[in-house]
């Protein structure tokens, strides 16, 4: 039988046509799933680890994130079964393993900060808002949203960028990010069904 991790994850990604998700599905029923799965990651890989890269902004945790969802896909049972929704999981376990990993980064960044502020007695509120179980909350209620509020809340609160670096980061005009920002924020708070003062911009 061959594996070898589906064949060490079909040589790291290279592109395959433009199968769909029935068209891989019928590959694992009538050949074996082993091919199928190398046809999952040569038609996924690649976007997904974009997808990683447009959040995390590093090509190395990117592709190590894609291989990751790759080998949870592969141990995943229902991922062939007619029913799954194997794009749509792929797509939400990579952001879910990205925010992991920018909480993570930012948590380490606030422990710095604060280690630093607490030399001359300073804080800086929004460091607790987004920190311990409350980040957490966050992050679900951040998963909920769409794309484009997702990505700029993530820029603003989590990778602690002005208006102007998100400006830049993403290509779009700075009232843009405002009315953007804005309209994340009154959609996060929704979904929280929190008070808006938890939220303040700094």
């Amino acid at each position: 039988m061959h594996n070898p991790v589906r064949t060490t994850l079909a040589l790291a990604f290279p592109s395959a046509p433009e199968l769909t998700e029935e068209d891989i599905k019928r590959f694992a029923t009538n050949m074996s799933e082993d091919f199928a799965f190398e046809q999952v990651v040569k038609r996924y890989g690649e976007k997904l680890k974009s997808h990683a890269l447009y959040i995390l902004r590093d090509a190395e945790e990117a592709h190590d994130v894609v291989q990751e969802v790759l080998i949870k896909a592969m141990r995943e049972p229902r991922f062939f079964e007619p029913d799954f929704k194997m794009q749509a999981w792929l797509y939400r376990v990579t952001r879910n393993l990205c925010f992991n990993l920018v909480r993570d980064r930012r948590r380490r960044e606030v422990i710095l900060y604060s280690q630093r502020r607490s030399e001359t007695g300073g804080s800086d509120p929004l460091d607790s808002v987004f920190m311990g179980e409350r980040q957490r909350e966050m992050l679900a209620a951040v998963e909920l949203l769409s794309e484009d509020h997702a990505e700029i809340l993530l820029l603003r609160y989590y990778e602690d960028l002005s208006y102007a670096e998100i400006a830049s980061r993403l290509g779009i005009r700075l009232g843009t990010v405002m009315s953007r920002l804005s309209r994340a924020r009154d959609r996060l708070l929704a979904v929280m069904g929190r008070d808006a003062g938890l939220l303040e911009a700094s």
